[in-house]
């Protein structure tokens, strides 16, 4: 026990091994509910739910595992809401319907490049001088449009929403006419209830109680099987040349950097936001040693593509653990450890319908918008490219195309108004890039005849 004191410095962060214990077992609660809703989108690329909760539980395990005994930062990691929708509902579905038609090894063999390029700036310093290059409303509007992104996907996973096969209308509203819709608004009438009473686990709990609901009333068949051990089929299952083969170089190339600046942005804000309640950064607001925490969770991104589970990364439900006292990295070993042990409980995935997850997602995608209230929407200058970054993201089922939009506004409404100055020479350069994307069409068919390839 003193070891493990002296390792995590408990006398210097003023905590015990019981708080620390506590504190994981508290954020472990509020972060279970991503064994069950990660599956849940990532079927809709095809990959077997049972065997991606498996995966999902194994890599969170390990990599939380990680992050405390390297960093010493109670901040726990797992499978990131929003990237994990890019890769179903964009890099793996069909060109007729709007996707980018890659294999779903394809899609992780993406999330694997992508996650290489961040290491890489990682070890070399670049990485945090890219974050500093991107002004503040940008970040927070990335957060908020993959909140309504994600909400978007909770109702279109629960049937809410719709794609019409004809009419005036892109997208339609269901009015309840099944057993399965009624079940939905109850999951989120629950889910609703239990957070704002603040019920510690509230999100897993919701999940449990509609599952349970909707077993009893014979939404969700039992079936014969669900006894089993649990399966890690997605692991390995990757492939980075899928992507080039599909796309072409220039397309590929340009989806690495989107879904790159995508994964970039979240786990400074994270880190940033969990030392700060910890008390933990120093007065001009750092965070020290944050170089090993942003490794580790480039090590998330890279190692969560690989087991087929998309990118792994630092979650801000770690609050909760540190609201409950967590101040070193014991409470994030804790975390990992109870991911492990609760792989053979992964199974059970197979009962959770979609009306019981749907409203979790409705509920992240709320808490994610709430970092709308930073922005200034009066100033044209950062309310317009926050308005394009945060609405084109759930209206054309892209984050990509979001942060496109905001990044190459900002540029332009800067420059026509004389204020070259503020614009960082990084931005300058990522704006250039989404230029690129923005005319992939084109290029692409120019690319092609200049390498001779068929068009």
């Amino acid at each position: 026990m003193d070891a493990i004191a002296s390792y995590f410095k408990f006398g210097e962060r003023g905590t015990t091994f019981n708080t620390e214990l506590k504190a994981g077992v508290t954020t472990f609660l509020v972060m279970a509910y991503i064994i069950i809703v990660n599956p849940s989108i990532l079927a809709a690329a095809g990959i077997d739910p049972v065997a991606a909760a498996a995966a999902t539980a194994l890599v969170a395990g390990v990599l939380s595992i990680a992050m405390g005994l390297a960093s010493n930062y109670p901040i726990a990691l797992a499978a990131g809401l929003g990237i994990n929708g890019v890769v179903a509902f964009f890099l793996a579905q069909p060109r007729e319907n709007g996707g980018l038609g890659l294999t779903a090894a394809g899609a992780m063999g993406v999330i694997v490049l992508e996650g290489l390029v961040v290491l890489v700036l990682v070890l070399v310093g670049l990485r945090e001088a890219i974050m500093n290059a991107v002004p503040t409303f940008l970040k927070r509007s990335i957060a908020v449009g993959i909140g309504l992104f994600i909400l978007f996907i909770g109702f279109v996973d629960a049937g809410l929403i719709i794609r019409p096969a004809a009419g005036p209308v892109p997208v339609a509203f269901v009015f309840p006419n099944s057993a399965a819709h009624y079940l939905t608004y109850l999951g989120l009438l629950i889910t609703v209830v239990l957070y704002v009473r603040k019920v510690p686990a509230a999100l897993l709990l919701s999940i449990v109680i509609t599952t349970s609901i909707a077993i009893l009333i014979g939404v969700v068949p039992v079936p014969p099987d669900l006894v089993q051990a649990p399966k890690f089929d997605t692991i390995g299952a990757f492939d980075v040349t899928n992507v080039f083969a599909v796309t072409g170089v220039l397309v590929a190339i340009l989806t690495i950097f989107t879904l790159m600046l995508t994964d970039f942005f979240d786990t400074m804000g994270t880190a940033t936001a969990i030392a700060e309640q910890a008390e933990l950064t120093t007065e001009e607001g750092r965070v020290p040693g944050i170089g090993s925490v942003l490794l580790v969770d480039s090590v998330g991104a890279v190692a969560g593509g690989a087991a087929g589970i998309s990118s792994n990364t630092s979650f801000i439900e770690s609050a909760a653990g540190v609201a409950e006292g967590g101040r070193t990295g014991l409470t994030a070993v804790v975390v990992g450890v109870l991911f492990l042990l609760a792989i053979p409980l992964t199974p059970l995935v197979a009962l959770v319908p979609f009306a019981a997850t749907g409203p979790v997602l409705i509920l992240v995608g709320y808490l994610m918008a709430t970092l709308i209230k930073g922005i200034d929407f009066n100033d044209v200058e950062v309310g317009l490219p926050a308005l394009l970054t945060i609405v084109l993201m759930p209206l054309t089922f892209n984050i990509t195309i979001g942060i496109g939009a905001g990044f190459i506004s900002f540029v332009v409404i800067k420059l026509v108004r004389g204020k070259m100055a503020d614009i960082h020479p990084l931005m300058w350069l990522v704006a250039f890039a989404f230029l690129i994307y923005f005319a992939q069409a084109p290029l692409t068919t120019l690319f092609d005849q200049i390498s001779g390839r068929p068009v």
